[in-house]
């Protein structure tokens, strides 16, 4: 069998490293990966890191000239989205239906019969928010599928809930959703 198509959405956070651990992990399973990093994630990892890893182009603006209507071409295209490391910010852009930027945009036009998964990274602080627990809740309720957070040590130095997911989990998770195993190897 051969791997699938993932649609890998990087947003802002110090977790954007082991997001690109799962990246490397998931191409060498002979998963074929395209990205999409917002502005935020690219504070914490450039797209030659991206593109060297994917062997394909990061796709990082809505308004891009030639690429007016890649949130729909790259929608498309997946078998599964996943957004890893989704922040707090974005979980809560997400449930509002925000889609001012590319990101959005691509996650409004998500196909539903398509797995959706978010793997959040953030402040223990921040995933206990309320505005964060009540869109956890209602995108679950739409049918997105979240990567379970770990507890521990975050990058700020506080104890708690809201570190990203191992990679080998995001890896195990995201292989579990698309129901296609890789090619050995």
């Amino acid at each position: 069998m051969s791997g699938s198509n993932i649609l890998f959405i990087l947003t802002g956070s110090i977790a954007c490293y082991k997001a690109c651990d799962a990246i490397s992990r998931l191409v060498q399973r002979g998963h074929r990966v395209r990205t999409v990093a917002t502005a935020s994630a690219l504070r914490f990892v450039g797209t030659a890191t991206l593109e060297g890893l994917t062997r394909e182009q990061v796709a990082t603006d809505l308004f891009a000239e030639g690429h007016a209507l890649d949130h729909i071409g790259l929608a498309r295209w997946a078998d599964v989205t996943l957004v890893c490391p989704a922040s707090a910010d974005r979980l809560n852009r997400m449930a509002a239906g925000l889609g001012d930027d590319l990101a959005g945009a691509l996650l409004l036009a998500h196909d539903w019969t398509r797995p959706l998964l978010l793997a959040p990274a953030m402040n223990p602080s921040m995933w206990r928010h309320p505005a964060t627990v009540a869109s956890v809740r209602t995108l679950r309720s739409w049918g997105a599928r979240f990567i379970e957070s770990g507890s521990g040590r975050t990058a700020c130095g506080e104890e708690g809930e809201g570190r990203l997911a191992e990679p080998a989990d995001i890896v195990a998770a995201v292989e579990a959703a698309t129901g296609v195993a890789p090619p050995p190897g």
